[in-house]
C-alpha cells in the first residue's frame, strides 16, 4: 500500500519548483528561497527525473514552464493554501493582539487619527500596528488585516475592499500662497517659478512634479523619502509638494494647507483593505468602520 511519504515527491523540491515556476525562472526562485540557484536546478531536475515528466522547456540559459509544469505548480500552491489556512486557523487563538499592517507614511498620514476605530472594535483593545514597505510582511498569519496600496486583483489569496483612490493633487501653505498667487491660476507651468519640494519617486512615475507640469527638466528642490516628512516642509510654507487625496483632508479641514487646482490626477492603483478569505468578525467589523470613515470625513 502507497503512503503519502512514497507517492509524492520530497516537500522541499515541489516548494522550490512552485517558486521558480512562479517566476518564470531559476535566479528569482534562488533569491526568494534565499538559496543557490544550483540548488533550485537540483530540486526541479530530481524531480523531473522522479515524475517522468518535463516541467520546464530548456533553450540555452533561458527555461520555460510546459503545461504539465504549470498543472503541477498550480496544485502546490492549491495543497499549500490548503495547509497553511489549516494552520492558521489552529493557532489563531495563540494570539490575542490584532495586528494591523501598513506603511509608515499611510500610517501617519492616515491612520492614526482612526486608530481608535480599531482599538474600539477588537477586545480588550489589543491592538498592534505593523509597518513596512515590503507588503511580503503582511502575508504573515499573525496579521489580521493590511492596508496596501496596488491594483484589484493584485492579491489573488486575499479579500479585497477598496479604502482610497490613488489620486493626488498640488497644495501649499496659506502664506506661501500669498507669496506666489499665480499658483491659484490652474496653469502647470506656474509652478515652474517657485520653490517645490519633492517626494522620491522611480523615474518616470506619474506622481512627479516633472509629470504634473509636463517638463523633462530636471527641478530644483529638496527631496523626501518619508511623504509626511515633505508635508510637514510644505505646512512650514517652504514649498508647494503634490499631496495623497485622503492623507491632506485633516491639514486641509484645518486651514494648514489650502489645495492649488480642482483637478487632480489618479494612479492606475488604489489604497485597499487587505484581509484573508476566512477573516472573522473582529476582522470585517475593523474593516468596515475604517471604510465608513471614508465617507464621513
Amino acid at each position: 500500500m502507497k503512503t503519502l511519504k512514497t507517492s509524492l515527491p520530497l516537500l522541499n523540491a515541489m516548494v522550490v519548483f512552485e517558486a521558480a515556476a512562479r517566476h518564470g525562472g531559476l535566479t528569482l526562485a534562488a533569491q526568494e528561497l534565499n538559496i543557490a540557484q544550483s540548488a533550485v536546478s537540483r530540486h526541479v531536475a530530481n524531480l523531473e527525473r522522479q515524475l517522468s515528466v518535463e516541467l520546464f522547456t530548456r533553450k540555452g540559459n533561458r527555461v520555460a514552464v510546459t503545461g504539465a509544469g504549470n498543472t503541477l505548480a498550480e496544485a502546490i500552491r492549491e495543497g499549500l493554501g490548503t495547509i497553511r489556512r489549516a494552520v492558521e486557523d489552529l493557532t489563531a487563538h495563540d494570539s490575542d493582539t490584532f495586528v494591523v499592517g501598513c506603511s509608515h507614511d499611510f500610517a501617519q498620514a492616515w491612520l492614526m487619527p482612526r486608530f481608535g476605530l480599531i482599538t474600539s472594535q477588537v477586545a480588550d483593545g489589543r491592538v498592534l500596528l505593523q509597518t513596512s514597505t515590503d507588503y511580503r510582511d503582511f502575508d504573515q498569519p499573525e496579521v489580521a488585516l493590511s492596508i496596501r496600496f496596488g491594483e484589484a486583483g493584485q492579491w489573488p489569496e486575499f479579500v479585497t475592499e477598496k479604502l482610497l483612490d490613488g489620486e493626488w493633487f498640488p497644495v501649499c501653505a496659506p502664506a506661501f500662497l500669498a507669496r506666489y498667487p499665480a499658483l491659484a491660476s490652474e496653469d502647470p507651468e506656474a509652478f515652474m517659478a517657485v520653490p517645490l519640494l519633492h517626494q522620491v519617486t522611480p523615474p518616470g512615475a506619474i506622481d512627479s512634479w516633472q509629470s504634473w507640469i509636463g517638463t523633462d527638466r530636471k527641478l530644483d528642490g529638496p527631496r523626501f523619502t518619508g511623504y509626511m516628512s515633505m508635508i510637514h516642509e510644505t505646512i512650514a510654507g517652504r514649498g508647494a509638494a503634490l499631496a495623497w487625496a485622503g492623507f491632506a483632508d485633516e491639514h486641509l479641514r484645518r486651514g494648514q494647507l489650502v489645495r492649488l487646482t480642482k483637478t487632480s490626477r489618479r494612479h492606475a492603483g488604489s489604497f485597499h483593505i487587505v484581509m484573508r478569505k476566512n477573516a472573522g468578525p473582529t476582522v470585517r467589523g475593523v474593516a468596515q468602520a475604517l471604510l465608513d470613515s471614508v465617507g464621513d470625513s
